[in-house]
């Protein structure tokens, strides 16, 4: 459309302009003597027609009541001169009376419908009233247009009149020059001024220092102008930010556009700027931003600690210019609940900070600190002095606003787990950025709100994180007291282990490790892992490492020993009550390596339940993972285990460990499997430095998804002069002979003060052997740290200590035997069983 067709389109000459409008000439008898060609289409009449009738031929006063009109079915396109307003019938004449001057009347066009029409009468300078019939002089001018099209010629002026003075909208209007011709009332609010004081001004004088932040555009108000009024292309919805002139050092954020304008020639004459502040429906966009923002970044991981620097990371320098997070110590320390009983009872750490201006920190600072000493000298412990915010806050559980400061207390139900301490700039900024919109020193009640909102978010997260670290740091001391201490010095073998908890992410497992003292010099070795973390795991872990201790003490082989142990795990639990804690989680099955070393014949019998075989190191560094039979996981029942038996010569490496070592998120297992083989098989100046070296290799951070368990054992074998076995008859005369072997080997050792109790000893146990067993019988001496003899038979009953009856002839042998030695027991081989004792040595011995 051209610029002609459009100012038409426009229509502000009114549809009474003598112009366009219908207008009938009439003299001083109301006779028609003109009639132009609009009346012939507002009527149907035509001149010839018209002339000399008189004008209520065509038009009547409108009736005070009864119905109105029909809608015309005139052809006309609604809204130009002569068609209908509406279709149907029409409502009266309103709003209001009709404009000053002018009349509503009823016309009556020449095909019979009916219309209203509003009219105005101009009398004629010098007009006299005609005479005779059929004419006269002309005396008045009749103007007439249909009223429905005067009725929205009105609402278009309405509109004009609205955006002018009511609009919110600022508008304005620039020369070619780019100065201020005209504005809106809505502009003038936003200058502060009325408009004949800054008419003619340029608009880079009326907001100095703004600039345009939508990417892609000028950056100024006359680059913009500039570009509008060349090109003729309007640009829309720009973000303009600037200090409006009624609002000195506060920055708003308006949404502009500029159309160019022609008059109706095309003939360019200025530019129209359109503005609307934005600044609210920014900040409420900001502050909506933030909370997603918050629940982005707070509580990524459940660390108390962390939280609290992250709420103070975040909110800077978004919302404040310095952010404090205080939390009492027993929550970041402990994860318990602090004390109720005002800010007395508080005992804070300072554990998270930000700030991006020297002076808000300043203002966010205690008058004093907190006494010195915090735990781990990591948290400056902190205290307010009465009367201030954050005394305040502390003594009322709620917030406290003192000029730039907002305090806000991390609410958790009926506790306060400490404070967020938010602190403006003191003094406004005039250039850059703004740390938050809206005024730089205080905060509205919306941000007040705001921040409520973050931190009863923030208060949350740190709950969890504090529940997470009670049930951790509970865990952790349960799994310390049930793992191994200290492990005493074995002849078997020598040891080195290492232990690291999981991560701050999942929890505290169940894995473990144990070394097993076992009959014969031979020593037990064990590691699991229980499937799951926290309270639960660990106690489960405890129930099934003291189980594995006893099963052990009985000599079982390892195959029984985990078939027995599989048996305990997948017994019904007996319900006991509800859960004591809703973060108790359930195991659902564990697994396990058991393995016996002998010193004496450099046997190791090993079995597995799911669990991932050893490694084996070679003298020549060889590294291998014995073809161990897997086994079923622990608690899954049905399945057989099966043992492997290897000889190891002296001086192997046995590494033990559960799959938190080997396995990780960024590589599967077999690739830990190959790099704990190559740190084994370098040589190492002992076994403390090689666990040192596995666990930098395999756990270059300290951390793992799983628990990791690492127990390294380097095999020995007992000098041939600490051994001493025979194989004797199962008769009766080998009970002497046995005797005699004994004494013998002892007055070798130079232990004959141990000769009487073993002479005792050994004729009981091969008097038993003689008598229920079976031959041949074994007789063994073992010189260690204590001394050890052994009778082996080929029966599988085993002998029970009991108490005598004065007239019993027998059953007191036993009874006898336990007296003279420290410990005795009975462990069970293919072939039979063995009898054993111990003995100590004596004082001399240890000299």
């Amino acid at each position: 459309m051209s610029a002609t067709r459009a100012a038409d389109a426009a229509d502000f000459r009114g549809p009474l302009d003598i112009s366009r409008a219908a207008t009938v000439v009439l003299d001083g008898r109301d006779t028609v003597v003109g009639w132009s060609p609009a009346a012939t289409a507002l009527l149907g009449y035509s001149p010839r027609e018209a002339v000399g009738r008189p004008l209520s031929a065509f038009l009547a006063p409108l009736p005070a009541d009864g119905p109105l009109p029909a809608a015309s079915d005139h052809p006309a396109t609604p809204g130009a001169p002569g068609a209908p307003a509406a279709s149907g019938p029409p409502a009266r004449p309103g709003p209001g009376p009709p404009p000053t001057g002018h009349e509503i009347r009823l016309a009556r066009h020449r095909d019979g419908h009916e219309l209203l029409v509003v009219t105005t009468l101009c009398p004629l300078a010098g007009a006299r009233d005609g005479g005779g019939a059929g004419g006269g002089a002309p005396g008045r001018v009749l103007v007439a247009a249909e009223l429905g099209e005067l009725r929205q010629w009105e609402s278009r002026l309405a509109l004009l009149q609205g955006l002018a003075t009511q609009s919110p909208v600022g508008l304005a209007i620039y020369d070619t020059d780019l100065r201020l011709t005209w504005s809106n009332t809505a502009y003038e609010r936003e200058i502060g001024k009325p408009l004949a004081e800054y008419l003619g001004m340029r608009a880079d004088e009326l907001y100095s220092g703004g600039r345009f932040v939508t990417p892609g555009y000028p950056s100024t108000l006359e680059a913009v102008m500039h570009h509008v009024i060349d090109t003729g292309e309007p640009i829309l919805d720009l973000h303009f930010q600037g200090t409006p002139p009624s609002d000195p050092g506060t920055e708003h954020l308006w949404s502009c556009s500029y159309y160019r304008l022609e008059d109706s020639h095309g003939h360019v004459f200025g530019v129209c700027e359109d503005a609307f502040d934005i600044s609210d429906r920014q900040r409420a966009q900001q502050r909506l931003a933030l909370l997603v923002e918050v629940g982005r970044r707070i509580g990524t991981v459940l660390d108390v600690v962390t939280t609290a620097e992250e709420i103070a990371e975040v909110t800077v320098p978004e919302f404040a210019a310095a952010v404090r997070v205080d939390i009492a110590r027993v929550t970041v320390m402990s994860g318990e609940l602090p004390a109720t009983g005002g800010p007395a009872a508080m005992d804070l750490l300072r554990v998270g900070e930000h700030s991006v201006d020297p002076a808000a920190a300043d203002a966010a600072e205690p008058l004093y600190p907190g006494a010195p000493g915090s735990p781990a000298d990591r948290y400056p412990p902190v205290a307010y002095p009465p009367g201030s915010p954050q005394d305040r806050s502390l003594a009322s559980g709620g917030l406290v606003l003192d000029d730039n400061v907002l305090v806000v207390p991390l609410r958790v139900g009926g506790s306060v787990l400490g404070l967020v301490t938010f602190v403006r700039s003191p003094r406004p900024r005039v250039s850059g950025r703004p740390l938050a919109h809206g005024p730089a020193t205080t905060f509205d009640n919306g941000e007040v709100a705001l921040a409520d909102e973050l931190a009863a978010r923030a208060a949350v997260c740190i709950d969890n994180a504090r529940r997470f670290t009670r049930e951790r740091s509970a865990s952790l001391a349960l799994q310390r007291q049930l793992l191994p201490h200290h492990v005493p010095p074995q002849s078997a073998v020598d040891i080195a282990y290492r232990y690291l908890p999981s991560d701050d992410v999942t929890g505290v497992g169940g894995d473990w490790f144990d070394v097993i003292p076992l009959s014969g010099t031979r020593v037990g070795l064990v590691v699991g892992d229980v499937v799951g973390h926290g309270l639960q795991a660990a106690a489960t872990m405890g129930r099934l490492r003291t189980s594995v201790r006893a099963f052990a003490q009985l000599d079982m082989a390892p195959d029984e020993l985990l078939t027995r142990l599989d048996d305990l795990v997948g017994q019904p639990g007996v319900p006991q009550g509800p859960p004591s804690d809703a973060y108790d989680e359930l195991t659902t099955g564990a697994t396990c390596l058991y393995t016996v070393y002998d010193p004496v014949s450099r046997r190791c019998v090993m079995a597995r339940a799911g669990h991932l075989p050893p490694a084996v190191v070679h003298p020549d560094g060889r590294v291998t993972f014995p073809d161990l039979p897997a086994g079923p996981p622990l608690g899954l029942g049905g399945l057989p285990f099966e043992s492997l038996e290897i000889e190891l010569p002296v001086g192997s490496l046995l590494a033990l460990f559960t799959d938190g070592l080997v396995e990780a998120r960024d590589h599967d297992i077999d690739q830990g499997l190959d790099a704990l083989g190559r740190v084994l098989g370098t040589p190492a100046a002992s076994l403390d430095e090689l666990c040192d070296r596995a666990v930098s290799a395999l756990v270059p951070d300290a951390t793992t998804a799983d628990d990791t368990a690492l127990l390294l054992a380097r095999t020995r074998q007992l000098d041939e002069g600490q051994v001493a076995e025979w194989e004797l008859p199962a008769e009766a005369v080998t009970v002497g002979r046995a005797r005699e072997l004994a004494t013998g080997r002892l007055t070798a050792w130079g232990l004959e003060e141990l000769s009487f109790a073993t002479e005792l000893v050994v004729s009981e146990l091969v008097t038993n052997a003689v008598r229920y067993g079976g031959g041949p019988l074994r007789l063994r001496l073992i010189r260690d740290r204590t001394l050890l003899c052994e009778v082996a038979d080929t029966g599988h009953t085993s002998p029970h200590l009991r108490h005598s009856a004065e007239d019993d002839e027998g059953g007191r042998g036993l009874f006898i035997v336990a007296q003279l030695v420290q410990r005795w027991g009975t462990r069970y081989t293919p072939a039979g069983k063995t009898i054993w004792t111990e003995q100590a040595f004596p004082p001399a011995e240890f000299d």
